[in-house]
């Protein structure tokens, strides 16, 4: 056998050999990619939340509004969203209020309808008597008077009726603690008080029903990792973050990354508990809004319906996508003018809501779906 015969028997092997290779490389990356694509519908099936913050739907259906699916018909802001896929609700629970709004007998109602209709409920528990954010941590007024001590057990007492009566699957003891709950006691200047009574409220819940999975959150994610470092030894089950654009940067790579920091190293899901995206730089009533200029949000996703789609569902797939992500929850979705037209103290939302100035629903509400 000659040289240049052998050498074309060698070559013909080889190309044989590369074609095999090849063939073994698309069936690996086709099987990848269904592997990937299973995984993903499997958890957005199990576990994977799909929220809305529904904390104004009782004033809402007080004032008489009347909302429409995007089919234009008639239906009830909660059905809406359920019909659209959501699975969980999330609601604020205040302390004592000076009205019925986010109090215990109305989100205790409401948490027994949510239920009725097969979704779960995700309570975050204030522990004041109004609103509490980085800012603002107010004692309840009843509790104003007492010492460190006595607050821990008002902390363990107040959330062992909330688990007895309402029982939530998911519960946030505090709301966007960054710089601690309860002021001045449980500040994070002292982090021994505050870990104390974050314990408290834990074991309240943990003493009724094993099975509730308790949230800690922080509003924003660029130094999330470093708050959250801080409180290994709590025993909760999930680290909540937040994300708005205007607030917590534009980058959703960050975001990303930091997500899954946070989730590998200190081995917590994580969920995304609070975001929403305008639909317009429209107005609906004389109420200032919160968002309303192109500086406020990501170049890549318009004010349109669209562009909440868009930045919903890039949002969603980033989760489904990431091991340690667990989902989302929409905040404001049901803040619409509902106090009217020229009301001055109606919705700073209303163009962030998930239903447009006819009131009837929008295209982002595809996210929800299963």
């Amino acid at each position: 056998m000659g040289k240049k015969y052998k050498a074309v028997i060698v070559h013909r092997i080889f190309l044989k050999l590369l074609f095999c290779v090849f063939i073994a490389i698309l069936i690996f990356g086709i099987n990848s990619c269904n592997d990937e694509k299973e995984h993903i519908i499997a958890k957005q099936a199990d576990t994977f939340l799909r929220s809305c913050d529904f904390s104004y739907l009782p004033q809402i259906r007080a004032n008489g509004v009347v909302c429409k699916n995007a089919d234009g018909n008639i239906e009830d802001m909660l059905l809406t969203l359920k019909n659209a896929g959501m699975n969980t609700v999330r609601l604020r629970i205040w302390h004592t209020p000076t009205t019925s709004n986010s109090g215990f007998e109305e989100v205790k109602n409401l948490s027994a309808e949510i239920k009725s209709l097969g979704l779960k409920v995700w309570l975050t528990v204030h522990y004041s008597d109004t609103w509490a954010d980085p800012g603002a941590q107010a004692k309840p007024k009843s509790w104003e008077s007492a010492t460190y001590q006595q607050l821990k057990d008002s902390v363990y007492n107040y959330t062992n009726r909330i688990m007895k009566e309402i029982n939530p699957e998911f519960i946030q003891i505090g709301n966007e603690i960054n710089n601690g709950l309860l002021f001045p006691d449980g500040s994070y200047t002292n982090l021994s008080q505050m870990s104390g009574l974050l314990a408290s409220g834990i074991k309240a819940v943990r003493d009724n029903n094993k099975a509730t999975k308790i949230i800690l959150h922080y509003a924003g994610h660029e130094k999330a990792f470093d708050f959250f470092s801080l409180f290994n030894s709590l025993d909760y089950d999930i680290i909540g973050i937040s994300y708005y654009p205007l607030w917590h940067g534009k980058d959703l790579l960050q975001l990303n990354s930091n997500i899954n920091q946070l989730g590998n190293v200190l081995q917590k899901k994580v969920v995304l508990a609070e975001t929403s995206y305008p639909f317009t730089f429209g107005w609906n009533d004389y109420t200032n809004n919160v968002i309303g200029s192109s500086d406020q949000i990501l170049v890549q996703f318009s004010a349109t319906p669209e562009g909440q789609k868009d930045y919903l569902l890039s949002i969603k797939n980033m989760l489904l996508n990431s091991p340690n992500a667990i989902g989302f929850s929409y905040w404001g979705g049901e803040w619409i003018s509902f106090k009217g037209n020229i009301a001055k103290d109606g919705s700073s939302w209303e163009n962030q809501a998930l239903w447009d100035f006819n009131l009837k629903s929008l295209p982002a509400l595809e996210a929800f779906k299963q």
